[in-house]
Order: C-alpha cells, then structure tokens, then sequence
C-alpha cells in the first residue's frame, strides 16, 4: 500500500517532524482512524496532520500553506519524504507516512483526482537525515541548560566551575572554548583556568552530585587517585550484578499466551497514541512474558509519561493466559488512584478487578482475601497489605510494583523472594541518566519513557514572593475555564486558616481540604468528589505528592515553596497539565525566610520548566537518589567523588570488560 486511503480516495498527511518520522507507514495505516478522530478535537493532531479526498472543496494555495505548516520544502522534484512540487494545477507531494509519492490534480478550488505514483528507489534519505540531525540534537543535550557557575568534570582533570565560553581567532580560524576554573596552585591564591576546546566536549560532563563538590587541582594526584578508587568500586559492583542477573537468568517458567485476539480490543480502549517509548516499553514487556525466562523489568518514566498503561496492557495478558495480577503501590492514595483506572479499563472485559487496603472494611478485606485464595479475583490493587501473611493467591503470576523505592526494608525484601519465582514489572518516575541505562541495560532489563504524550504542554512555572492579589488571580484565572486548583499548604496544624484565607480571596470558590492524617474513608470520598468536580480547590498537604491524574486540575499554588525539596516540587508539579490543556504553577516564597539554598532550588525548577525536565532539575538530589534506588545506597559515595556522569561511564566500561 502506497499510502493511508480508503475507497474515497482519501490521504492522511501527517508534518514532517521526528517524531513522526520514527514512526513506519504501516503504523499510520493501523493507527489512521484514531489519529482522525484525535485530530478532530486535539490541537496537537489537528495542527500536524491534515487529511484530503477526492471532491474536496479547497483551494490550491490554501493547500500548499497546509503543506508548510506541515514542515514539507518545496521542491524542483520530489526526491523523498517531506518534499513537495508544483506544476500547473497539480502537486506532487511525498507523504511523511508514505511509501511512496501521491499527485493532486486541482479544477479550480476541487481536488479532481488524487493518483498514487509508483515508489521512489532513494525513498528514505530524507527521513533519515531527520533522524540522525534529531539524535545528534539528543546527543549534545547532556549540558543542556548550562550555565555559569555550574560544576563540571573533564575526565582528566577533575572538578572544575564553568566560567562562560571564550571565541579565539588565530590562522584565520574560529575556536569555541569551555572556560573551567580550579583550585590554586599550593602557594597560590590565582586559580588556574582549563581551556578546553568545543570538539573536546566529550571529555566533559555535568557534575550531578553532592551540592558543593571538591574543586581539583589542575597539579597533583587527588584527581587520579580518586578515578582509581571508583573503578575498583565499579568493578566490585559489576562482578555483583553479573552474578544476581546470572542466578535469575536460570529460572524457567511457562511462557504467557501470544495469540490473545482480545488484547487487541483491549489496546483500542486507550484514547492516546502511544508515544514511541510507550510502544517500546510495551514490546519489552511482552517478550519478556512470552519467553520461559521469569520478568524482573524496570519501566522508567517521567511522571505523566504513561507508564500505568504500560502495567494495563501487562496486566490483561496475564489474566488471559489464565494468571493472576497484584499491583503494589505505596499510599492508599495511589492505589485507589490505579483502582479507579483499571476498573474503568477492564470494565467491557470478563475480568474481576479488586482493592485491599485500609481504605476498605475490614468485612471487604476478608471477602477479597477469601476470592483471591479462590481464584475469583482476577487483579488485586492495594498497599503492603497485599503483602500480608493471610492473603494467598490461587495462580498468582504477575506482580506489578509502583514507586519501588518508596517501600519499607520488609516490603523489598519480599519483593526479592518473590523475584525467585513470581514475574516482577517495577515501575519508576524516577529518571535514568542515558549512560546508566547504558551500563546497565545489559544486565537489567530496563525500558526508558523519555517523550511525552504528543498533545502535553510545558507547566508555565512562576516563583516569587508571596503575593494576595496573585493568588486570587491565579485561581480566577482557572475558574473562568472551568478548571480546578491544588493549594499546597503544608502544615495540618493551619489548614483551616488557609481555607480562609483562600475563601476571602475567591468568596465564590469551593474548598476541601485533606492532610496525611485525614480518615481514610474521608481521604477517599474528597478526591472522588474533586474529581468528579464536586468542588474547585483542594487545599492540601504534600499528600498529594503522588496517584493524582486529575485532567481537570490545572492550576497549582504552593504557599511556601521554600520549604520542599527540589524533587519533592517537581513530583508536585507533575500533578497538573495532564492533558492538553495548558497548565501553570506559581510557587510562592516567604521573602523574609529566604535562604540562598531554597533560592537555587527554585531556579532550577522554573529554568526546567520543559516537559521530560526530571533529567535536569534532578541535578542534586532527584538523580542521586534515582541511582541509589537503582544501584544500592552505598554507590552514592563513589557517585559524589567523581559526578554521576563520569561513574556511570566507568561503570559502563567495567561490565563491557566482564562480558567481553
């Protein structure tokens, strides 16, 4: 098939952009239907994608602006994707999603005809230098956001602070440099400067680690001393992975069904796209589950990014191969959170989905207790609870775990024996930086979910100090659309006084409020109600951290922003703009209790303000902690002494030489 058409005659054009291009023509032709109907109601498809047919009403020129807001290049030929030509009344054009060119021919302001042209023998050229100039885009990333003051490490010379960028002009010839400042020379108080040249950036890379680093000096050993011993480290800890992932790699089971014609219904169900990576991390799973080895899968990915359909789609695969599921969360929150979502998911389906947690009776606990050890539950969502002695399963198979690290020791030391026999799929909104996922890919099996769903904005991010009439502006703002709002206030004790406060500035608005130690069933009916838009505001405590997907919530006010962590804010943050819908949040500080620590920490959260930022906001604590989860607590010391950049790199080396 040339290209998407139906028995009118019918093309999709979809815009000459990455991340259509990593797309193929056949998953345009399945996906055709969907992508017409998103692009009826989504601004994001209706603006790069356009469809046409035979009989048309639309002028020529009219269709040609089309074609460049679509990125295509006019052409004096079509030689490839992306180009179009024009000549008389008729264009040629080369769809994106196409394999091969299509001619319109126009009578006046009709499409009369629409032919499909045989393919092309260089088809492929232009896509691919997309790519390739998409990825080297990617590639140049890893000091994204630089700027001056910032630590950086060059591999040879240690730690330095980045002073700016000088130009040098000598023989005629133009030279960048990456200016780096170290420590003085002994006897010294000049600091030495590194002049390091733009083609040696590879050498470089931020430092992401303790907040105020050592800085080197350009002289001595310290540097190469400290490299030696965090590549002994390495190599210890790489003999350690090796042999864990070679214990599970002896493990068999019977593989998972392949051919479940349901599953295909079921994946129509999902109203988006998948993106990419979502596609991807879904395959992986897959495999995984129709191989004979048991899954011990971590999925990755921003929050909002889409991992829970990743743990939906696992999920029915392993109820129709005649298994059961357990999906563990950390707060009750979250799990009724995924509750509410996979019962509306399998609600066409033959699948019994239930809940154990203390949100539950205790006369509902037992009952679902009794179905699991039955079988008459199919997929079980609950806390540690689930984990309890008295709860069995008929034919458990799959375990599914979210936010793995915020369990307690008892909880992961479960999780480890169930490791042994049981199918394990983690899943974790904590980033991975792209070498580590390097290193350890070859050991772990991990999938990355760096896109964001195609239709996502940015969160438009304002810090400044507190202010009344911003406030109530902010959420006026919101109301006139129709939207709701979080307030974060995060002390129980003055919760009331907040509402207050917030109901004399919008007298109008109405407000709820929740805190950790709210009842559980209280807790419960006040986020369904917010939900369902029972009410505008939820004032609440950092309690809704995390489990909130609420598309309508789309303004957040943090009241005292001073007084959060830089991950804790940008989980936070994480809560609104999730979905197409432009999202804001204005966190606030007290000027009079403004320490420069807290300053730092929300500069770096408004300058990251882009979707997929977690990489780099997370610069101090955020992916320090991502690698302690991932490679074990005590790694974090050889972490700090050389940047996790640079040790994930030694890491890297050490397992190639082990595998090699």
């Amino acid at each position: 098939m040339s290209t998407v058409k139906d028995k009118h005659n019918k093309i999709l054009i979809a815009a000459f952009i990455p991340i259509f291009a990593e797309r193929d023509v056949l998953w345009f032709s399945e996906n055709t239907e969907k992508i017409q109907r998103l692009a009826a109601t989504d601004p994001f498809w209706s603006a790069r994608v356009c469809t046409i047919e035979e009989g048309q009403k639309i002028s020529m020129s009219e269709f040609l602006r089309t074609l460049a807001d679509l990125e295509y290049e006019k052409t004096q030929r079509v030689a490839g994707e992306g180009e179009f030509s024009v000549i008389g009344g008729t264009v040629t054009v080369f769809p994106l999603n196409a394999d091969a060119p299509v001619r319109i021919e126009f009578l006046g302001n009709l499409i009369e005809t629409i032919t499909h042209l045989p393919p092309l023998a260089d088809k492929g050229e232009r896509k691919t230098q997309l790519l390739k100039k998409e990825m080297l885009k990617r590639e140049i990333s890893h000091l994204h956001n630089l700027k001056e003051g910032d630590y950086l490490v060059h591999i040879d010379h240690g730690i330095g602070i980045f002073r700016g960028m000088m130009t040098n002009t000598s023989d005629g010839e133009e030279r960048k440099f990456y200016i780096l400042q170290y420590a003085p020379p002994h006897g010294s108080d000049q600091h030495d400067m590194l002049y390091v040249p733009k083609e040696q950036v590879h050498k470089l890379s931020l430092y992401i680690g303790l907040e105020n680093p050592t800085i080197h000096r350009l002289s001595g050993t310290v540097w190469e001393h400290a490299k030696k011993k965090v590549t002994e480290e390495a190599e210890q800890l790489s003999k350690e992975l090796l042999l864990v992932y070679a214990k599970r790699e002896q493990a068999r089971r019977a593989p998972y069904r392949a051919d479940i014609p349901e599953q295909k219904d079921f994946d129509a169900t999902f109203e988006h796209l998948e993106t990419m990576d979502q596609q991807q991390a879904i395959e992986d799973v897959f495999a995984d589950m129709e191989s004979d080895k048991p899954v011990d899968r971590l999925i990755c990915g921003d929050v909002g990014f889409g991992k829970t359909e990743v743990s939906l789609r696992a999920a029915f695969k392993a109820v129709y191969s005649g298994k059961q599921v357990a999906i563990l969360c950390p707060t009750t929150v979250l799990a009724d959170q995924h509750y509410e979502t996979f019962k509306e998911r399998f609600a066409k389906f033959p699948v019994t989905v239930a809940m154990l947690s203390r949100f539950e009776t205790k006369a509902a606990q037992k009952e679902t207790v009794k179905k699991l050890a039955e079988g008459a539950v199919d997929i079980v969502i609950g806390t540690h609870r689930v984990l309890s002695n008295d709860v069995h399963f008929k034919n458990i198979g799959l375990v599914i775990i979210d936010e793995e690290q915020r369990f307690g020791v008892r909880q992961k030391e479960k999780f480890k024996s169930l490791r042994e026999s049981i199918d394990m799929l983690s899943l974790s909104a904590t980033p991975i930086p792209r070498t580590l996922y390097l290193a350890l890919s070859g050991l772990r099996n991990i999938s990355v979910i760096n896109t964001p769903p195609p239709s996502r904005q940015p969160v438009g991010t304002v810090v400044l100090p507190y202010d009344k009439a911003t406030v109530a502006r902010a959420i006026t703002e919101e109301l006139k659309r129709g939207g709701q709002i979080y307030v974060l206030h995060n002390r129980i004790e003055t919760l009331g006084f907040a509402k207050r406060a917030i109901m004399e500035l919008v007298p109008n608005a109405r407000c709820e409020t929740v805190h950790g130690r709210t009842g559980e069933l209280h807790l419960r009916n006040t986020m369904h109600r917010f939900k369902e838009g029972a009410f505008d505001i939820l004032i609440a405590t950092t309690i809704i951290e995390n489990g909130l997907d609420l598309k309508n919530a789309n303004t957040l006010i943090v009241e005292d922003a001073a007084r959060l962590g830089l991950a804790q804010a940008y989980q936070i943050r994480g809560r609104i703009g999730r979905s197409d819908r432009k999202a804001y949040a204005y966190f606030f500080y007290p000027p009079q209790h403004f320490t420069e620590t807290a300053r730092k920490r929300l500069e770096a959260l408004e300058e990251a303000y882009e979707l997929g930022s977690g990489y780099f906001i997370a610069q101090k604590d955020l992916e320090i902690r991502g690698a302690g989860n991932i490679l074990g607590k005590k790694q974090s010391g050889a972490v700090n002494t050389v940047g996790l950049n640079l040790y994930c790199h030694i890491l890297n080396e050490a397992i190639e030489q082990l595998q090699n």
